[in-house]
């Protein structure tokens, strides 16, 4: 598989997600609460039995893109060719470009989110699923290497995805799928060539500091090979 192939939804998955996006906008306009299964199914044009066979739960449809997406990395991460540390900088660069390819329904479940603190706690155990297989792919293509930076690599790829994809729903800013990429190796050379080990692992960012200056940042915090210092 091509580092950037992305592969296509298939008939039941875009049936998914038209249900997910349904149930968002009654969300968003009535309230989660007070949103009942009977007003998605009729909305989706299914009826209750129907929407029960296929879902759980209300609270399970609004992440029903991130069950597919986690799908299409897992794929993605178990045929590529890249070595293990690109492949999951490309698998989290494929994430973004998923849900920001998808704006009013990525903006929408964030709005909701934001008023619903029960579903801000799930979205917290779906992170630690990518996080968790961004590991066991690093365990499994990189063995020799110390499991605790493995572990670090793959937190420090999740969350720059994460800062980036809050800074483009929240502010609104101009953030493309290469400025992502070009993040996600800045923090690649930091882990894997750079062997001064007193320099710092952590960079702490203000609100409101744009793409621009994110990824500037991170290479000048974490390496990025391009220049020297004396």
């Amino acid at each position: 598989m091509a580092a950037h192939d992305e592969p296509r939804e298939t008939e039941d998955a875009r049936f998914r997600l038209e249900v997910m996006g349904a149930a968002l906008e009654l969300f968003e306009s009535k309230g989660y609460e007070a949103t009942t299964v009977d007003q998605i199914a009729e909305s989706a044009g299914l009826s209750r039995r129907t929407f029960f066979r296929q879902f759980r739960s209300k609270e399970d449809v609004v992440f029903l893109d991130h069950d597919a997406t986690l799908a299409h990395v897992q794929d993605f991460l178990g045929t590529t060719d890249l070595d293990p540390y690109d492949a999951v900088c490309e698998a989290a660069a494929r994430v973004f470009a998923r849900f920001s390819g998808t704006p009013d329904t990525t903006r929408r479940r964030y709005r909701v989110l934001q008023t619903v603190p029960a579903l801000r706690e799930r979205e917290l155990v779906m992170v630690l699923r990518y996080e968790r297989v961004f590991v066991d792919t690093l365990r499994r293509g990189a063995p020799t290497q110390e499991p605790l930076s493995l572990v670090q690599f793959a937190a420090a790829v999740t969350a720059t995805h994460n800062y980036l994809l809050r800074t483009w729903l929240r502010d609104g800013a101009r953030v493309e799928v290469e400025d992502v990429r070009r993040a996600l190796g800045a923090v690649k050379r930091r882990f894997v060539t750079d062997t001064a080990g007193d320099r710092p692992t952590a960079l702490v960012l203000p609100p409101g500091t744009s793409v621009a200056d994110v990824t500037t940042l991170l290479a000048q915090h974490f390496g990025d090979g391009l220049t020297t210092t004396p």
